[in-house]
Parts: C-alpha cells; sequence; structure tokens
C-alpha cells in the first residue's frame, strides 16, 4: 500500500534532499509543498514519483491536509524559533503522524506539550529531527557504556563558505546572536550569550576554525537525560574568520542594547555573505568531545570528528526525518505515538549509514585526559 508524505517546505534546501531520498521508495508517495505551487511542481516533475501541491502555514492548513490525506507531514519551513505548534496540531486534528527539522531550544523541549492529545489520537509528534538533538544525542547514547561517569560534552558544527545557506536557516541563527540564554557549566546554570565565548578549534581535514557559543535544544534536554553532566557547550562557526568575527561584533552590539535583534536583517547578511564565497571551500565539519572517568575508573575522552565535503554538510541534517518518515508511513510500531524531542529514536548506526553515500568521512579518536 502507497503511503504519502508530505514535505512542507519540499523545495527548499532541506526539503528538496529528503524529497529527493524518500521519492526513491516505492512504498511512498512524495508531497512537494509550499507556498509556491509553481516551484512545488517544478520540482515534482523533476522527481518523477512526486506531486506537488500548495500549502501555506498560516491559511487553511487544516483544510489543506485533509484534502491531501498524508500519513506523514515533514515541516522543515523554519525558523521555529518564531512559530508556534500550528502544524503540529494540525497533523494532529486530521489524523497523521509530524516530524520537524527544529533546531529551536524553547520549541523542541516544548513540543511535549502536544503529547497527551497525539496519543489520545495515536499519531507519532516528533520535533527537532535533525543534527541537534537527534544526532548528538546518538553519539552520546552510543558511547555512553564506556564511561562509569560522563561529566563533559564539548561539540559543535563549523559550516562551509561555499554551500547552499538557506534564509530560514540565517534567521534562526540571527535570533539568539549576542542574546542571554542558560547554560550548564561545571554543574550550575550559568547564562552565557549567542555567538560569543569565542574560541579556535583545529579540525583535522580542516585546519583552524573559530566556533562561538550557540543555543540549541540539548542545552536544555541533555540535563535531565544525562544527570551526571557537569558542563554542555555547544558552538558553531563560520569558515572564514572575517565573517565569523564580522558576527561576533554584532553580537556584542545586541548585547549593548543597541540593536535588539539580528533575524530581521537575515536577507541583507546573508546576501552580503555571499560576495566572499570565493574565498572559502565546500567543506564543513562537525565534532563531539565526550569526557569522564572510564569504566575502568581513569580518565576517558573520546572526540568524534565529522567531514563534510563536496557541499554535503546541510544534508547532514536531513537524515532523521528521512528515517522517521519511512518507519512511520511504515506503520512498523517503532516510533510510539506521543509527542517528542528527537533523541533515542534514531541509533548513531542507521544516521551514519544514511551518510554512507555522500562526501562525508568520520572518526573516532580516544584519549586518556
Amino acid at each position: 500500500m502507497t503511503r504519502r508524505v508530505v514535505i512542507i517546505g519540499g523545495y527548499g534546501n532541506f526539503g528538496s534532499f529528503i524529497a529527493r531520498r524518500l521519492s526513491r521508495d516505492p512504498d511512498l508517495e512524495v508531497v512537494v509543498a509550499g507556498r509556491s505551487l509553481e516551484k512545488a511542481e517544478r520540482l515534482a516533475a523533476a522527481l518523477g514519483r512526486a506531486v506537488g501541491a500548495r500549502i501555506d502555514v498560516n491559511d487553511g492548513l487544516t483544510a489543506a491536509l485533509r484534502a491531501i490525506g498524508p500519513s506523514v507531514v515533514i515541516h522543515t519551513s523554519g525558523p521555529f524559533q518564531t512559530q508556534g505548534y500550528d502544524v503540529a496540531r494540525a497533523c494532529i486534528e486530521t489524523g497523521c503522524h509530524y516530524v520537524d527539522l527544529a533546531d529551536g531550544r524553547a520549541f523542541v523541549s516544548g513540543i511535549s506539550s502536544l503529547d497527551a492529545a497525539a496519543q489520545q489520537r495515536g499519531v507519532a509528534v516528533v520535533s527537532g529531527a535533525s543534527s541537534v538533538p537527534c544526532l548528538t544525542a546518538a553519539l552520546v547514547d552510543h558511547h555512553r557504556h564506556r564511561f562509569a561517569t560522563l561529566t563533559d560534552l564539548d561539540y559543535g558544527i563549523t559550516t562551509a563558505q561555499r554551500t547552499n545557506r538557506g534564509l530560514a536557516t540565517t534567521a534562526a541563527i540571527l535570533t539568539y546572536v549576542g542574546k542571554p540564554f542558560p547554560a550548564l557549566r561545571d554543574g550550575s546554570q550559568r547564562l552565557v550569550h549567542g555567538w560569543q565565548g569565542l574560541r579556535a578549534r583545529r579540525y583535522r581535514h580542516l585546519g583552524w576554525r573559530l566556533l562561538g557559543d550557540c543555543d540549541v535544544p540539548d542545552l536544555a534536554i541533555f540535563p535531565n537525560r544525562y544527570p551526571g553532566l557537569r558542563t554542555i557547550r555547544f558552538s558553531a562557526g563560520l569558515e572564514l574568520p572575517v565573517l565569523h568575527l564580522g558576527l561576533w561584533g554584532l553580537s556584542w552590539i545586541v548585547r549593548s542594547g543597541l540593536i535588539r535583534r539580528l533575524d530581521r536583517a537575515a536577507p541583507l547578511l546573508l546576501g552580503a555573505s555571499r560576495w566572499f564565497d570565493r574565498l572559502g571551500s565546500a567543506d564543513s565539519g562537525f565534532h563531539m568531545t565526550l569526557s569522564g572517568t572510564g569504566a575502568d575508573g581513569e580518565p576517558l575522552r573520546l572526540t568524534f570528528e565529522l567531514t563534510a565535503r563536496s557541499g554535503d554538510g546541510p544534508y547532514i541534517p536531513c537524515v532523521p526525518a528521512i528515517l522517521l518518515a519511512r518507519r512511520l508511513a511504515a506503520d512498523d510500531g517503532s516510533v510510539p505515538a506521543g509527542a517528542t524531542a528527537c533523541v533515542g529514536l534514531v541509533s548513531l548506526a542507521d544516521y551514519l549509514d544514511e551518510l554512507s553515500d555522500l562526501d562525508i568521512v568520520w572518526e573516532l579518536e580516544e584519549g586518556r585526559s
């Protein structure tokens, strides 16, 4: 039986990759959806085994979903930091499963407010099916058994300059640049500021990259999920130091109160950043260092490092939605009804296997300090 999967924002950077992957499955009918019917139908025609549809999340969403009758809806249209749960509620009301790629801290951690309604309707509502918190939690879960006590997580993403940078992703980052948010440091919650905490890290295959503190769902979810932790630090950075330092400078202006918010300037800043593309590469990276005491009582440090070339880095956040959509459409019972953040639903092995045909490599290094 063919199951229908609607991808809202299906012709965007993330949505189009998800649509291409899912359209390979003969048991799925992909519906590329968004506010532009022309763009949706153009991509659907290129995919061959897909159809286009007009869906505006702010206008007649429930009626549109009822008319289409999907088994699963994948919501890719951010930024989620400024959204409510209208799409998820519409899915619950129409009786279809919901998955989003949200990276907003409050949005993802607050999805449990829909748990009772989702359970009553018998549908799964999964938020944060992205690199954070899905991949990051999968990494910790996979290696947790190596530690008697896991105390520190230090991890981050460094982007490629010459890659597809969506407006929604840019706006999402800019919502917290210069803004305070709590993070677990040395056993207590402390206020840090977006894009500050400036530091440099040497990636094995990329060289030195600058990083700054970022607000992600992990900072709210992981202290309860991994109660022995004393420090969680997530950072992100731009490949070109001049652009990273420029945004770092803007973070101080926001912090001082001279500018209230930067996300409204996302189109301008994104456009300006593209002037520098010829100076950068298509190579991005991710790292996570887990530190604590090993099962033998000695200090243990594990560092996972991933390198994405050929502009393939932006596809990494798409993997959880692809995997979950297949399982939900198959109705195999592996994703329970209810509303939850996307932690503990995707194994590290399955995640990495989905990346195996891309220009992406990864390695694990063990240390004793």
